[in-house]
């Protein structure tokens, strides 16, 4: 896991390192990447486009040794750090362990001075520097990902778990390109006004991007880091937001295969739980046209721990969004996967609790009709958790105070687990719900229980009736001759 960076330590006053006296300084390689150009509020699609558009290939570079940074006079570090970051913009073929061995222990010694130097806070970086890095950076991070496993075995409707995890191989120096990045990002000399040149919404996109990728250690690099943005950079929040809110509309209506939408939500979870109340319609139709039909997907178990947490999020900072929550959440019920039902149950229980009355009781017949089916399926583990909901005090205090119209929904289903289910426990659990209603209100349990009685006794006078008809039909046709026939309507 990746510690979260609270603050930076500094010794003595930072040296500002400046460019030498002259006209030129130039540096041996110039990077080009799509986050040079700022783009002023465009459409979202555009600034892919633009940054896509914009990319160019570092010129060649030689990578040599290079004396530290430090054992250097200040007014030649300048040059000195432009070179190593050049150096560390050159790529290298890690698929053979043996091919340039030397070149990339330089380039990793170079990224981790780079990472020293800014987390030191020892050397304040000027915004040409600041600038050539995060060009550095962009072009090591901003690649093209390998097909995913899925896409290799056309297997599409595979569980994602059964792929084989693709590993970065170029890891060793990627991680110190994530760490080098992350270090800028909270660093306290890092002036949002000047960074925001370079880590634009061309660069946001781009990042954004990575989170496809299989590798779980990437991922949470790109986690953290963009939970750091996110925080530091205000400028940017309206379109991360809108940026992600795109990739879970492409998740819901086309893909349905994104590794790292587990790691997004996360993040989200967060940035929620900072929303400021009452909340803005922008974000309650977020939660509705994004959040909500995130249930849809098969493989939803993958991040429904941290989907469910931004649901509770919502509803706990204006519990009015209760009823439409449990209403999209009935919607998008699983019909025959008993696995997704079990989390549905979890989930409900966990917004029911920051639920009021009155927006319980808009929502709870077609809430406890479902109910009663879950605590019938024959999957004694998705009745188990369905009973379970009467261990939770606050969902039977708001079952109590509406018992008049729960009691004669859940009466039936309660009786017909008790009478025919299989597992034995769940028949104890079913009874112990029984007996917890009849103390609740004996005469009201009576009247459900004679009602009940009607209804089974008006079942089984159809059933004999019906048994009836067949036998005398049975009869006709056998007392008729093979050359006769009958017609029933």
């Amino acid at each position: 896991m990746l510690k979260i960076i609270k603050g930076m330590k500094k010794g003595s006053k930072p040296e500002v390192i400046e460019p030498p006296p002259g006209p030129n300084a130039p540096s041996d390689v110039t990077v080009n990447h799509a986050s040079r150009s700022a783009v002023p509020h465009p459409q979202l699609t555009n600034v892919k486009s633009q940054a896509i558009g914009r990319t160019q290939s570092p010129q060649p570079c030689v990578v040599e040794v290079t004396p530290l940074l430090k054992d250097v006079p200040v007014s030649e570090r300048h040059v000195l750090f432009i070179k190593k970051v050049n150096m560390c913009a050159v790529s290298f073929d890690f698929g053979d362990v043996l091919k340039k061995v030397k070149e990339k222990e330089i380039k990793r010694q170079n990224l981790q001075e780079l990472v020293d130097l800014v987390q030191s806070g020892s050397s304040k970086m000027n915004e040409i520097m600041q600038q050539e890095m995060v060009n550095m950076i962009s072009m090591n991070i901003f690649r093209s990902l390998p097909p995913q496993a899925f896409e290799n075995t056309g297997a599409i409707d595979g569980d994602p778990e059964e792929d084989e995890m693709y590993l970065e191989p170029s890891w060793p120096h990627l991680q110190l390109v994530y760490e080098l990045l992350l270090r800028y990002v909270v660093s306290s000399d890092t002036d949002t006004k000047v960074a925001k040149r370079f880590i634009d919404h061309s660069f946001v996109l781009n990042f954004l991007d990575l989170f496809d990728s299989e590798d779980p250690r990437e991922r949470e690099y790109l986690k953290t880091i963009l939970h750091r943005v996110y925080g530091k950079f205000m400028v940017h929040r309206p379109f991360i937001r809108k940026a992600i809110t795109n990739i879970f509309y492409r998740f819901i209506f086309e893909t349905e295969r994104h590794p790292g939408l587990g790691e997004l939500l996360e993040i989200l979870g967060s940035i929620i739980n900072g929303f400021a109340v009452p909340m803005k319609e922008e974000h309650k139709l977020f939660l509705v046209r994004a959040l909500i039909p995130l249930h849809k997907a098969k493989f939803i178990n993958y991040y429904h721990q941290q989907l469910s947490y931004c649901i509770t999020q919502f509803v706990e900072k204006d519990y009015k969004l209760a009823d439409a929550v449990i209403r999209g959440l009935l919607k998008y019920w699983p019909v025959t996967n008993c696995t997704k039902e079990i989390l549905f149950l979890g989930e409900l229980e966990e917004i029911l609790d920051a639920t009021q009355p009155a927006e319980f009781q808009r929502c709870m017949v077609p809430l406890f009709q479902q109910v009663g089916r879950c605590i019938n399926s024959p999957n004694f583990q998705v009745a188990e958790r369905a009973l379970f909901w009467w261990n939770n005090e606050h969902i039977v205090d708001l079952i109590a105070q509406n018992r008049h119209v729960i009691l004669p929904i859940i009466f039936a289903p309660l009786e017909h687990n008790i009478r025919s289910h299989w597992n034995q426990a769940i028949n104890g659990l079913a009874g112990n719900v029984r007996k917890l209603f009849f103390e609740m209100d004996a005469d009201l349990f009576q009247e459900c229980n004679n009602q009940f009685i009607e209804k089974e006794a008006m079942v089984n006078h159809v059933l004999e009736q019906r048994e009836l008809t067949w036998k005398k039909l049975e009869a006709i046709a056998s007392g008729l001759g093979e050359d006769d026939m009958i017609m029933v309507n």
